[in-house]
């Protein structure tokens, strides 16, 4: 079983624990609602979608309304150190959290209390305090889009705002900041750099890239990303390895977006629909 810890933009949204389940647009987690537009919504209902598919139990959430403030992002950490240490889980992804390097190691002592301990995936915000942190290394994976992987590259850089600017025209540098992220001690075990072509990684290089099916008006839909982190924690979550999680993640979502046939009005939720088909589609074609 998987957890997901995140944040929702809505700031009366109390902190709140239990299992998801999607509804058409939505998703609810015991009387509480959320609509699935992007972010930690979007990731909790790919796997939630994709958990169902195999018969399994729905992900567990930890979430609060934060919209910037922080306040809610607290609440979540503060929860989470003090109940970890009783939970059991094969995988935790940690998502949309505001930055905070106490808290994340607080969080992550926690985690050390697990037994056995589980696969830990961070993406987006978590991703940023656990760099800051000194403490990658702690992680199984990151997700990283090209500008978060600058971030990870750069020794010095305390956000990705301050590295993201150029590295979108240099996609060529992509194995020389992958090497910079490891030599400085700022990557995880795996990384899937998320983009036109998704490239899995670890300190030796490039280890496979997954570019199709092509789908270019994916590109313009917000919360695709989202969608393969949420994969990777449900099939991490059944017990697939790491790496094996995040080629399969990169190849599932690709083929949902292609059952879509998105176009500049498609919702990510219209995509997330497809998850199903797409798992069937990519498991029966191997």
């Amino acid at each position: 079983m998987s957890a997901v810890v995140g944040t929702v933009p809505d700031q009366d949204f109390p902190l709140v624990c239990g299992n998801v389940r999607v509804s058409e647009q939505n998703l609810f987690i015991d009387n509480h609602c959320v609509a699935v537009n992007r972010g930690t919504p979007a990731l909790l209902a790919t796997a939630a979608k994709a958990c169902a598919f195999f018969g399994a139990d729905p992900p567990m959430a930890y979430l609060a309304g934060d919209i910037g403030g922080g306040g809610g992002s607290r609440k979540v950490y503060a929860y989470l150190e003090q109940i970890l240490g009783q939970c059991r889980y094969e995988s935790i992804t940690f998502h949309y959290i505001q930055p905070d390097v106490d808290w994340h190691n607080r969080v992550l002592f926690a985690v050390e209390d697990m037994h056995p301990r589980p696969m830990l995936i961070a993406d987006a915000g978590f991703m940023y305090a656990a760099k800051m942190s000194g403490q990658a290394a702690a992680y199984a994976v990151f997700t990283p889009d090209m500008g978060e992987l600058a971030f990870l590259a750069d020794p010095e850089a305390p956000h990705p705002f301050y590295t993201r600017g150029f590295i979108f025209h240099e996609p060529h540098r992509v194995k020389e900041l992958i090497a910079s992220a490891y030599v400085h001690g700022n990557a995880s075990r795996y990384l899937l750099v998320k983009g036109k072509t998704d490239i899995a990684a670890d300190e030796n290089g490039i280890l496979n890239t997954v570019s199709q099916p092509v789908v270019p008006a994916m590109e313009a839909i917000g919360g695709t990303g989202d969608i393969i982190t949420g994969l990777i924690s449900a099939f991490t979550g059944l017990g697939k390895d790491s790496l094996t999680a995040c080629i399969q993640a990169s190849a599932v979502s690709r083929l949902a977006g292609k059952l879509a046939d998105p176009d500049p009005g498609t919702r990510v939720m219209d995509i997330i629909e497809q998850i199903p088909a797409a798992l069937k589609r990519f498991f029966e074609e191997k």
